[in-house]
C-alpha cells in the first residue's frame, strides 16, 4: 500500500461545524415534542369516550345531515347539485380553520407552566394545534368519501392536489395561530373577540349557501371583499378538485398562496417580536 493510499484510509473526516449540529439537534427536539404534543392532545381529546376517533367521523356526516335538512328544506338551497357533498366539503375545510384558531389563540396560555420551567421555541406550541386540527381532518375525509360514494361522485386525477390545498390552509392556520397567541398573551380579550369574529366569518364564506349569491351582493366593494375572503378561496378549491373533479382556476391557487404568505409573515413578525415580553405575562 502506498504512502498516499494510507494517508487517505488514516485520515479524520473534517469535523462537523457546532452550528449545523446544534440547528439539526434543535430540529430533532421540536420534531420530538410536537409529535408529543399531538399525541397528548389526541389522547385527551378522547378520553373516556366510548366512541373514540369514530367521532371524527360521525361529527362532519351529523352536522352535514342536519344542515342538509334545514337548508334544503327551509332554505330551498337543494338546488344546488350535490348538495350534501357540497356542504360536508364546506365543513370539514372550514373547521379546520376555526379548530386551528380556536385552539391556538390560548395556546402560549395554556403551555404557561412548562414555559415557566423549559426553555423552548415557543413557536412550536400554536404550530402544534394546527397539526392537530390536521389529524382530525384526516378522520373527517372517511366521512367526505362516504358521502361521495352516496351521492354518486367518483374522484378524479385532481384528488392528488388536495396535498397542496392543504399546504396552503396550513401556512394560513399557522400565520393566524402564531397572531392571535402572541396577542391574547397580553389582551386576554382577544379569545373571546376571536368566538365573536370567527361566527361572523362564516356566515359570509359559502359554507352551506351558494356561491351565485355573491352576485346578488348590491355593493361592489363587499363583492370584492367576499371573493378575496380566504376562506372562500380555501373552500373553492376544495370543492373543485372532489366536486367538480377539476382544477382550481389559477387566480384561486393564487389567492390561496397570496394570504398563506401574508398571513405566516404578519404571524411570525408579531410573534418573534412579542415572544421575549410572554415570561412577564402568562
Amino acid at each position: 500500500m502506498s504512502q498516499d493510499q494510507i494517508s487517505q484510509a488514516t485520515s479524520v473526516p473534517a469535523a462537523v461545524p457546532a452550528s449545523q449540529a446544534f440547528a439539526k439537534s434543535d430540529r430533532a427536539k421540536q420534531n420530538f415534542i410536537l409529535r408529543q404534543l399531538v399525541g397528548k392532545d389526541f389522547k385527551r381529546k378522547y378520553r373516556r369516550s366510548v366512541l373514540g376517533v369514530v367521532w371524527s367521523v360521525l361529527n362532519p356526516l351529523l352536522m352535514m345531515i342536519v344542515m342538509s335538512l334545514v337548508f334544503s328544506f327551509f332554505l330551498r338551497y337543494d338546488s344546488i347539485e350535490h348538495y350534501p357533498l357540497y356542504l360536508i366539503l364546506g365543513n370539514v375545510t372550514w373547521q379546520i380553520f376555526a379548530d386551528s384558531t380556536n385552539q391556538g389563540v390560548t395556546s402560549i396560555l395554556d403551555a404557561a407552566p412548562l414555559l415557566k420551567k423549559v426553555r423552548i421555541n415557543k413557536t412550536v406550541f400554536p404550530i402544534e394545534r394546527v397539526l392537530f386540527s390536521l389529524v382530525n381532518f384526516a378522520f373527517s375525509l372517511i366521512a367526505v368519501v362516504l358521502v361521495m360514494l352516496w351521492e354518486g361522485v367518483m374522484p378524479t386525477w385532481t384528488v392528488v392536489l388536495l396535498p397542496v390545498l392543504l399546504v396552503l390552509l396550513m401556512g394560513f392556520c399557522i400565520g393566524m395561530s402564531l397572531l392571535l397567541s402572541a396577542l391574547a398573551v397580553f389582551f386576554r380579550d382577544v379569545i373571546h373577540l376571536w368566538g365573536v369574529v370567527i361566527l361572523a366569518w362564516s356566515y359570509v364564506t359559502p359554507i352551506f349557501w351558494p356561491v351565485s349569491m355573491i352576485a346578488q351582493v348590491p355593493y361592489a366593494f363587499m363583492r370584492v371583499i367576499m371573493l378575496a375572503n380566504p376562506m372562500y378561496n380555501y373552500v373553492t378549491f376544495m370543492r373543485m378538485i372532489l366536486l367538480n373533479g377539476q382544477p382550481p382556476e389559477l387566480i384561486t391557487v393564487a389567492m390561496c398562496a397570496f394570504w398563506a404568505v401574508v398571513m405566516i409573515a404578519i404571524g411570525y413578525a408579531v410573534f418573534r417580536k412579542l415572544q421575549r415580553k410572554f415570561i412577564l405575562y402568562i
